[in-house]
């Protein structure tokens, strides 16, 4: 097996300042910065702008695609009357 071929894979606490919420986990990442985590240990912390607590799907603030009301807008804006002659489809003859 060869040594030194992977990452130092280590305990980093992850910080989403926009939520105020920190996460304890493992990753290869690293930071200058520490921080005093519950257990009493120091970690190094890495502040990240958006995490599974401000991410709009997982908050469920996300906005949601209507495909019914795309159909609709569709239909209003180029007009498909099917009165009007404008399905021209095939095998009518």
């Amino acid at each position: 097996m060869h040594h030194d071929k992977h990452p130092d894979y280590h305990p980093v606490v992850f910080r989403d300042r926009a939520a105020g919420y920190a996460f304890l986990t493992r990753s290869t990442a690293s930071s200058d910065e520490t921080i005093d985590w519950d257990d009493g240990r120091t970690y190094p912390v890495v502040d990240v702008e958006i995490s599974s607590e401000s991410h709009p799907f997982y908050t469920g603030r996300a906005r949601t695609v209507d495909a019914e009301g795309r159909v609709a807008r569709f239909e209003r804006r180029y007009g498909t009357d099917p009165g009007s002659g404008a399905d021209t489809g095939a095998g009518t003859g």
